[in-house]
């Protein structure tokens, strides 16, 4: 049988099309949508398959897709927010706004090296349950009080669920409100995006079900960081109902989204900087949040990884195309943003069948590379004397 692809690709894109018919041909995709944004205008914006296992709802264009560490580009947005209007600076102490923090040697900690996961605070070796992980203060006060697991701003090592609680809290003690009010009021509904951290019962509705991968990632040879960040009963959130999951405020993890809010937020980082008539960033922010931190060898991550402030940057690993300063990130099972500030080409791929790659899926490449190819093709042809 085959699947309706449903959307729009305009004219000269065709090979993006193609590439998503081939993703789903392949049978890879149970439900998906990919948008790509080009100097500000929606080029493509297509999705096919089915928001459930069984096959009987149809992936919509309204269907809410769980994004999983998706959701830190748009922590790494917010705080930067903080940062253009001068609440916050990337250097100065993490103590400063969050004295407890100060804890275990943590004083001289940057916000900067939280932002960009050299902290050493990527999870907690102690057995927990992992139902405290809903209790905001309760793992909050854990951090403030952890002995960092390697000397802060040595190293990275990919910080999988307590990025969210660093950056949330850094952000409170600042904005005063929680990085999902500030998204919903500040962005979301100005923009009329479908941007959630946190998501309302009244939503729930609208969410896919999610296809588990048939196996585990490989994490190459288990060390404590990676331990504590992914492999141990108690690395992520459990023990609660996964209506529980959805309205809960965890901005590493638990974002729900739709491709084309999240292209046309990633749109306003790669070229004008608003939406609409709403600011978003300006370029030097942007710049500033993806201007390299660190890079090498991740402690978590088996990749060799550039890390700004909250955002992967696209060099060495090429996962979201050509581009030198692109940067953007990716999520558990696939779902993947990216912007690209010199081409001003962004885009966003969801979808609801989990892959068993940490980043760079293949369904996700195969989209960005063929949209790359239309718009190097295009930028040659307007050069062409």
């Amino acid at each position: 049988m085959t699947t309706e692809i449903h959307g729009r690709c305009d004219a000269g894109f065709e090979p993006v099309r193609a590439a998503f018919e081939d993703n789903v041909a392949r049978g890879e995709e149970l439900g998906a949508r990919f948008t790509l944004i080009v100097e500000g205008q929606t080029v493509v914006d297509l999705w096919a398959g089915f928001a459930d296992r069984k096959r009987e709802k149809p992936f919509a264009a309204d269907t809410l897709t769980p994004v999983f560490s998706t959701t830190k580009a748009l922590a790494a947005l917010l705080i930067a927010r903080l940062v253009e209007i001068g609440e916050l600076s990337y250097d100065q102490p993490v103590a400063d706004v969050w004295p407890e923090f100060a804890q275990a040697g943590k004083g001289a900690v940057t916000v900067g090296q939280v932002m960009s996961h050299q902290a050493g605070l990527p999870g907690f070796l102690e057995p927990m349950d992992p139902a405290l992980w809903f209790d905001w203060d309760a793992i909050c006060e854990r951090l403030a009080t952890m002995t960092p697991l390697w000397p802060p701003g040595t190293a990275s090592g990919y910080h999988a669920i307590t990025f969210g609680y660093l950056a949330g809290e850094i952000f409170r003690r600042v904005d005063g409100r929680t990085m999902g009010v500030a998204l919903k009021e500040d962005i979301a509904e100005p923009c009329g995006l479908d941007l959630w951290i946190g998501l309302p019962d009244r939503e729930h509705g609208r969410v896919a079900d999610l296809q588990r991968p048939s196996a585990l990632p490989a994490f190459g040879e288990v060390t404590d960081p990676k331990k504590a960040a992914f492999l141990s009963p108690w690395a992520a959130p459990g023990g609660r109902t996964g209506a529980d999951w959805r309205r809960a405020e965890i901005p590493s993890a638990n974002g729900h989204a739709t491709a084309e809010s999240l292209a046309r937020l990633m749109g306003a980082l790669a070229g004008r900087g608003a939406i609409d008539d709403v600011h978003i960033l300006n370029a030097e922010t942007v710049a500033a949040m993806s201007a390299e931190r660190i890079a090498g060898a991740d402690l978590v991550l088996p990749f060799n990884l550039s890390w700004g402030a909250g955002v992967m940057r696209n060099p060495p690993n090429g996962f979201y195309g050509p581009g030198a300063n692109t940067f953007g990130h990716s999520g558990w099972g696939g779902s993947c943003v990216f912007a690209d500030p010199d081409w001003d080409v962004a885009g966003a791929y969801v979808m609801n069948k989990q892959d068993v790659h940490l980043m760079g899926d293949p369904r996700s490449r195969r989209l960005i590379n063929a949209a790359y190819g239309v718009v190097r093709s295009r930028r040659l042809a307007r050069q062409a004397p």
